[in-house]
């Protein structure tokens, strides 16, 4: 099987978010990136699982310049065999799936994994675009696969169950919690991931259709507010004046 794994590069959990005084552009000063913990733990773990049952190869890919090449090499550590690097910052979502799908049409894949978001933008926009520019079948928050020839078998949870589906090969599947467990790169993983091979890819021409007005910070969490247990009239009037749930 030849799969491949798009990731993305995100800020850590615990980076502090600040933008310009225009509101239109993060700054980044002092912020911690990551790869996108939906991409790492399940899409990529879970390619190389199927590449350790049937054989075959997993690819990655990433659209980002050279500072995003540490996260690229952690995808190499952890068992990806090759990777591409498309050297662009996209503009937005369908730019990001443009320059992906510009890439797969040149080759020949039996299955692209993303994650199910990004921790950043949580879009979940991506690989249904990709799926759709590459007129390829595509399944949302898949937490459980099977391949059988060139046939997969998926369940994803849906509000009150879990649908299970039948999908033929080649296709693109978002990739959600317990489709996989996290892997930790080892040491001869690491060096290993030196040596493998890394393609610098250039962009093709993208005219995006989105305009960002401005980004705003979420306002200020409140403190913890106490209330007795005894005092059951203060808990029933804060739920129905102050939050307004009653």
């Amino acid at each position: 099987m030849k799969l491949l794994v798009c990731i993305s590069k995100t800020p850590d959990t615990t980076s502090k978010i600040n933008f310009d005084s225009s509101g239109q552009n993060f700054i980044d000063n002092g912020v911690q990136y990551i790869m996108n913990p939906y991409d790492e733990w399940y899409a990529l773990v879970r390619a190389i699982e199927l590449k350790e049952q049937f054989g075959g190869t997993v690819e990655v890919i990433h659209i980002g310049d050279a500072q995003s090449e540490m996260i690229i090499r952690k995808a190499l550590a952890i068992g990806a065999d090759s990777a591409i690097r498309v050297d662009y910052i996209a503009a937005d979502s369908m730019d990001t799936a443009t320059q992906i799908a510009n890439v797969v049409k040149s080759k020949s894949y039996d299955m692209i994994f993303l994650g199910k978001e990004t921790i950043d933008h949580n879009g979940s926009e991506v690989g249904g675009l990709l799926a759709g520019i590459l007129d390829w079948p595509f399944i949302a928050y898949v937490n459980k696969l099977s391949v059988q020839n060139t046939q997969a078998t998926i369940e994803s949870e849906i509000e009150g169950g879990i649908r299970i589906s039948q999908c033929n090969l080649p296709m693109v599947i978002s990739c959600a919690k317990g489709l996989a467990e996290q892997r930790i790169p080892n040491m001869m993983g690491i060096m290993n991931a030196k040596k493998k091979p890394l393609e610098i890819v250039q962009p093709i021409a993208f005219e995006s259709k989105l305009k960002i007005n401005r980004f705003e910070l979420p306002a200020a969490k409140s403190g913890v507010r106490m209330i007795s247990p005894e005092n059951i009239n203060e808990l029933v009037d804060v739920l129905k004046n102050d939050l307004k749930i009653i």
